[in-house]
């Protein structure tokens, strides 16, 4: 019997993970709820899927996801997106999927709808994203792990891509993480250890158009998976330490076809001015309580000003040194709360660029 109900004993598990399954293939459904977190449930299917067009649409209840109410409870998954499942192996499936609601509607916290229009209108730019996304490992009990009980570590310094005891925490299941989304066809472009303890961070991409928020999205719901069966938590909080700690961002690098040809510094430039005249737009959707962590100091940007320069980790917009000697290349936008919604940064950043859709009209069902 297992000394924990959160800790999962994979051991005892394997056994039956190896027996056949009669041709039928697990899929498992993965969405956002209601609170910027993931959700998944698995159906049954009877044979593998060649598409997402071969999947079936399946329901969930809404109301005990923050998503819909219990009178109109049902809520709609449409698939999106096929992965290879890490965890039950083939020809077992996750399913990345869309919420949509009975009259025939987006749910309200469906942002990737939204975010595939506009980079459908917008596709002729080519426009790559690469984020970079930190996080911070808790226990069970809610304490940052390895810090000592009732203390702290010894201040930032040595944490940062550090190697050693006493130096990293967890790296089991940063490890893990990685080997399961490489499995799962993540474009997952590599991770290190951050600047406060216990805290890392993966980076994904570089991806085109709605892919970004797709492979996000399930490296996120990859990470939460793994880390439950280490008995781990993980926050994607802005600023889950106060005081003198690095909080936590989702830094967004921008790169369209015109920035990426030689003399695209002028393109980057122009798109730079249209982000600092939507400044205040961006952030409303740049991820929860991220004043928190925009101080003006441990390398971050004033929450409440714009500022860009090269090499500068204190602005609102880096340009990357060797972009600027080389006239071309990408820019990043370090403003991203670590707990922003990939669909709607990715999405405000090409509607800014490159404008904005008419309202999209539903006839009711």
């Amino acid at each position: 019997m297992a000394d924990s109900s959160t800790i999962s004993y994979t051991e005892n598990l394997l056994k039956y993970m190896k027996l056949d399954q009669k041709g039928s293939v697990m899929a498992e459904y993965v969405w956002i709820d209601g609170t910027n977190g993931v959700r998944s449930k698995t159906k049954t299917l009877s044979e593998a899927p060649k598409s997402v067009d071969d999947l079936p649409e399946w329901n969930f209840d809404g109301s005990s996801t923050g998503q819909a109410s219990g009178e109109n409870s049902d809520v709609y998954l449409r698939p999106c997106a096929i992965y290879p499942d890490p965890f039950r192996g083939s020809p077992n499936i996750l399913v990345l999927c869309e919420c949509w609601d009975s009259d025939g509607s987006p749910n309200k916290f469906n942002y990737r709808h939204e975010a595939a229009r506009l980079m459908e209108a917008h596709k002729a730019h080519k426009t790559w994203f690469g984020l970079e996304q930190e996080y911070t490992l808790f226990d069970q009990y809610d304490k940052v792990y390895g810090w000592p009980k009732g203390g702290f570590p010894g201040p930032q310094g040595p944490y940062y891509c550090g190697v050693g005891t006493g130096k990293v925490f967890c790296r089991d299941i940063v490890e893990a993480h990685y080997k399961a989304c490489m499995f799962a066809g993540v474009k997952i472009a590599g991770i290190n250890a951050e600047v406060m303890p216990a805290q890392w961070e993966f980076q994904i991409g570089p991806c085109e158009g709605i892919d970004m928020g797709d492979h996000l999205w399930m490296a996120r719901f990859l990470l939460h998976r793994v880390a439950e069966e280490f008995g781990a938590k993980i926050s994607f909080h802005p600023k889950p330490i106060s005081g003198d700690w690095n909080g936590a961002g989702l830094h967004t690098n921008v790169s369209s076809e015109e920035m990426r040809k030689p003399g695209g510094m002028k393109h980057i430039e122009a798109a730079i001015k249209k982000l600092e005249g939507r400044h205040k737009e961006h952030l409303e959707v740049y991820g929860s309580d991220n004043a928190l962590r925009m101080t003006g100091a441990h390398e971050t940007a004033s929450y409440d000003s714009f500022n860009w320069g090269v090499a500068n980790r204190g602005a609102s917009i880096r340009i990357p040194r060797s972009v600027g000697k080389e006239g071309c290349g990408y820019f990043e936008d370090r403003r991203p709360a670590s707990n922003g919604d990939p669909y709607q940064i990715t999405g405000i950043m090409v509607e800014t660029i490159y404008g904005g859709l008419e309202p999209e009209k539903f006839e009711s069902k």
